[in-house]
């Protein structure tokens, strides 16, 4: 494409976007998982909002996750962040009741997770939500094809129906040839996708992601980061991905939920996360985060006056600040033009550009 045109085609490079009329995923609603003596009397009480030492020293429990409330989308990538102990990997698993919840109400597609019987838990976390772990539990005694055809023939399928299928997710996974090699004979970054390649193998309508990429390499991390984002955008699946990388977080979310002692600090896009911090403990944790990365042209454009629209660069609606940059630095145009599809939105000019970068942008022109 030429410079008059689209940097990239609209959605090639979008998460897929969820419909507000749908039901959410997930729908959690002041959820909580104390830990300790009478760990039940702690939600509602006069202790509910003490700091983590003063709760701890006066009740002997430990609030690993307080009060928390969400939904999680059909078709995003909801990311939770947080340092160690921040209570993120503790949420994931109560999604599932993998850890039983000390209150609160959760929801899968609109049904009470909490209510669940043995039965239904199973059917939930061998068809509904499948998770990849940290580690990546690969039974060593048996091959690529046999791990991933593992949940199938937990499910009961045939035993030649199951290896088909598990062969098309090794491909899917980029380990083609591998088939028959054991855990052992694997790299890290190589068991990892063994691991994605079996959780999508049950074809879950959720994938739970717990760090699972935080003991690779960094280039084989960011291997691992691509193929999570190559998949999302060509089969649209809802993820929950748990993270303490903050450029990870960037990189992959729809929405990030940004966790502390065991709260919801802040929750919002990237761009909102990075733009407009909750507070200090957000605006420390992006300080060092290049804005013109993360933040899109949508925040820095402005209406167009006569004869701007016809004219420039044209750029979609999710392009960063930094391409629009190097958009009106390349052409020397005065003005690039945003677009969806043939739609103008809006126009951006080199010093709204720079506003932007600097904090300092007006608010995001409104779009119909």
């Amino acid at each position: 494409m030429n410079a008059t045109e689209l940097l990239s085609k609209d959605g090639d490079d979008e998460p897929p976007t969820a419909d507000g009329a749908e039901t959410p995923v997930f729908t959690v609603r002041n959820l909580w998982k104390v830990f300790g003596p009478k760990a039940d009397r702690i939600p509602g009480s006069e202790h509910a909002a003490s700091p983590p030492a003063e709760l701890r020293a006066a009740t002997g429990c430990t609030a690993a996750v307080r009060d928390v409330s969400f939904d999680v989308r059909k078709g995003e990538v909801f990311v939770v962040m947080g340092l160690s102990g921040s209570g993120k990997s503790t949420l994931v698993r109560c999604l599932t009741r993998l850890i039983e919840p000390t209150s609160g109400t959760l929801t899968i597609d609109g049904e009470d997770v909490l209510s669940m019987d043995r039965a239904r838990l199973r059917e939930l976390r061998r068809h509904r939500a499948a998770m990849v772990f940290q580690h990546f539990g690969l039974l060593p005694h048996r091959t690529v094809l046999d791990n991933v055809a593992h949940g199938l023939e937990i499910q009961g399928m045939a035993r030649a129906q199951r290896r088909a299928k598990a062969a098309e997710l090794v491909d899917k996974v980029g380990l083609a040839g591998l088939e028959d090699r054991r855990p052992g004979q694997l790299s890290g970054g190589q068991q990892q996708r063994v691991g994605l390649a079996r959780a999508l193998a049950v074809d879950p309508e959720v994938l739970l992601f717990d760090e699972p990429f935080s003991a690779l390499d960094p280039l084989i991390r960011r291997e691992m980061q691509e193929e999570v984002v190559r998949l999302h955008r060509d089969e649209g699946r809802t993820m929950v991905f748990i993270t303490h990388d903050l450029n990870e977080a960037l990189r992959l979310g729809t929405r990030i939920a940004l966790m502390r002692d065991g709260g919801l600090v802040q929750l919002g896009t990237p761009e909102e996360i990075v733009g407009s911090p909750a507070d200090d403990y957000v605006r420390a944790f992006v300080q060092d985060v290049s804005r013109e990365q993360v933040i899109t042209v949508r925040t820095a454009m402005r209406p167009a006056t006569a004869g701007e629209g016809e004219e420039g660069p044209a750029l979609r609606p999710g392009a960063t600040v930094s391409e629009a940059i190097e958009a009106v630095a390349r052409t020397g145009a005065a003005t690039a033009r945003v677009m969806d599809g043939g739609r103008l939105l809006g126009v951006v000019d080199h010093a709204g550009l720079l506003d932007v970068v600097a904090g300092t942008q007006a608010e995001e022109v409104p779009t119909r």
